[in-house]
């Protein structure tokens, strides 16, 4: 499929502009690994952000990165909240990732690496406040069921 944005006479002559893209994309590589210090290093050199210039380049991506793996369980958390009970929520799973993001905070501070230590500690509390809904909604869910068992138990008794 051609894009829209491609001009007409580069239509007419059947251009594809994935090369293209991808020509761009390869340039754009090169010149990244450019930055590094040797020419035989292929290891981009860590230097302060010219943004935030108190971080360096790595924690600006680390923190970038870990945006998007912390709050991947948020769906699942508002979509619970929003249907109000814990059907289709894996426990065990959010518990043992809520565990292991425990010792990823605990590594982050071994290598004193502030993304690793801010975004588990928000990934932790994300799967916590995961667990404790699940906790909620089944003994909700529980209750209801035993007063419905009871109710139809009431209903099927002959009357006295």
């Amino acid at each position: 499929m051609i894009a829209p944005t491609v001009p007409l006479w580069l239509r007419k002559r059947g251009y594809n502009p994935i090369p293209a893209v991808t020509l761009a994309l390869f340039l754009l590589c090169l010149i990244t690994l450019s930055g590094c210090e040797r020419g035989g290093d292929l290891v981009p050199r860590d230097m302060q952000s010219l943004l935030i210039p108190r971080f360096q380049r790595s924690e600006i991506f680390g923190f970038v990165a870990g945006l998007g793996t912390t709050f991947a369980a948020l769906p699942d958390l508002i979509a619970m909240f929003r249907r109000r009970s814990s059907a289709g929520m894996n426990l065990r799973m959010t518990a043992i990732l809520a565990i292991f993001q425990v010792l990823w905070i605990y590594y982050g501070l071994l290598i004193a690496s502030r993304p690793v230590i801010a975004w588990n500690t928000i990934a932790v509390l994300i799967n916590s406040l995961s667990v404790a809904a699940y906790y909620y909604f089944a003994r909700k869910e529980n209750a209801g069921k035993s007063a419905a068992a009871e109710a139809s138990q009431q209903d099927s008794r002959p009357a006295a």
